[in-house]
């Protein structure tokens, strides 16, 4: 099962407390046991709607821009490239605080 999305939460949330309250004052209940069901049948409704929301895809974005041009056919190289190594970043000892 995938993870909720943040629609899916927020849904389910205001479901769950705007159910509970709305049944809790048209039913007028005082019971523990009806209050117990009241927010029983609230957390089932905001599951059932975190559920069954629909997943919005996510569209792949592919750009118009053409491809790198390929050598020319009298290249000795054909298809191949030049690669030149990217000089390394990183944390060296002068960077370092304290000894």
């Amino acid at each position: 099962m995938q993870r909720p999305n943040a629609a899916q939460l927020a849904y389910g949330s205001a479901t769950v407390v705007l159910a509970t309250v709305a049944l809790l004052l048209l039913s007028r209940t005082t019971t523990a046991l009806g209050i117990a069901v009241i927010c029983a049948a609230g957390l089932l409704l905001g599951l059932l709607v975190a559920v069954t929301m629909p997943v919005r895809a996510r569209s792949v974005k592919t750009s118009a821009a053409p491809g790198p041009a390929a050598p020319p056919a009298s290249s000795p190289l054909g298809n191949e490239e030049i690669r030149i190594p990217a000089a390394r970043v990183g944390a060296g000892a002068d960077t370092r605080i304290g000894s």
